[in-house]
C-alpha cells in the first residue's frame, strides 16, 4: 500500500472522483469498469453459492433435528472473529503451492469469502427453523407427514424469511469484503482502491469506492426486492383468505 490519498479539499476530491468516473477509459478494455464489476460479482456470486450449499444445509438439518445446536452459536463465532484479511494472508502459502497461478489472486479469497459467508448463513437457516412453532410440527407429525415433508412443506416456508435474511447479509458483506482480494492481485472493484492508493490517484482511489459502495447497496437492495417477492405471495394469500 502507498501512503494513501493526499490530503485535498471535498470539492475537490468529489470532482476528481466524478471525472475518474466519467472518464471514458475507465470503461473499456479487461482493466475498465465493466470487466473489473464481472469479476467482482462472479467471485462474490461462487462464495455465496459454495457457502449456501454447505452451510444451508447444514442449519436447516440442526434447526429440524435439534441435534448440535450448541455447536451453530460457538462454531459461527468462531468464524466471525476471524479477520477475511487475515484468513487470506493464511491461506496463501498452502493454495500457491497447489497452483502457482490461481493460488495467489484466486483462491484465498475464494475460501475467504466463504468462510465469511457461511456464519449468517447457518446461523440464520437454524433459527428460522429451530423457530418454527413446535405444536404446528407435532401436529403434522400426527397427521403422519413424515420428516422430509414437515421439514419442505411446513417448517421451510414459515422459516423463510429468517434464512431469506441470512442470505442477503451474506451477500452484502461479500460484495464489501471481497475488496480485500486485490491486495494479493486479484481483480474486481477493489483493484481501483489499491491502484488509487499506491500512484496517489485520489479519483482512482475514491471511484472504486463508490462502485463498491454502489454495488454493495444495488445488492442489498436486489435481495430485498426477492425476499419481498417470495414471502409477499404467502402473506397476501392467507390475508385473503
Amino acid at each position: 500500500m502507498g501512503g494513501g490519498p493526499s490530503r485535498v479539499p471535498l470539492m475537490d476530491l468529489l470532482t476528481v472522483t466524478a471525472q475518474w468516473l466519467a472518464d471514458p477509459m475507465n470503461w473499456q478494455g479487461p482493466n475498465g469498469i465493466p470487466a473489473r464489476l464481472s469479476e467482482h460479482v462472479a467471485l462474490s456470486g461462487a462464495s455465496l453459492l459454495l457457502a449456501s450449499l454447505v452451510a444451508i444445509p447444514l442449519g436447516l438439518w440442526i434447526g429440524h433435528t435439534g441435534r448440535f445446536s450448541w455447536l451453530v452459536l460457538s462454531s459461527a463465532n468462531a468464524w466471525r472473529a476471524l479477520p477475511s484479511f487475515a484468513v487470506i494472508g493464511l491461506l496463501v502459502p498452502f493454495t500457491t503451492a497447489i497452483d502457482p497461478n490461481l493460488g495467489f489472486t484466486l483462491y484465498p479469497t475464494l475460501v475467504a469469502m466463504i468462510v465469511l459467508a457461511g456464519p449468517p448463513l447457518l446461523v440464520n437457516s437454524y433459527q428460522g427453523i429451530a423457530g418454527v412453532d413446535r405444536d404446528l410440527v407435532e401436529a403434522a407429525r400426527a397427521m403422519g407427514m413424515r420428516e422430509r415433508q414437515i421439514l419442505l412443506g411446513l417448517e421451510i416456508p414459515i422459516a423463510l424469511p429468517v434464512i431469506a435474511t441470512g442470505i442477503r447479509s451474506a451477500a452484502v458483506q461479500v460484495v464489501a469484503t471481497a475488496t480485500l482480494g486485490a491486495t494479493f492481485g486479484f481483480g474486481g472493484l477493489g483493484r481501483y482502491i489499491v491502484l488509487g492508493d499506491a500512484n496517489h490517484d485520489n479519483g482512482e482511489l475514491f471511484g472504486g469506492v463508490v462502485l463498491v459502495a454502489a454495488l454493495a447497496l444495488a445488492t442489498l437492495a436486489l435481495f430485498l426486492l426477492v425476499q419481498r417477492r417470495l414471502v409477499s405471495p404467502g402473506l397476501s394469500s392467507r390475508t385473503a383468505g
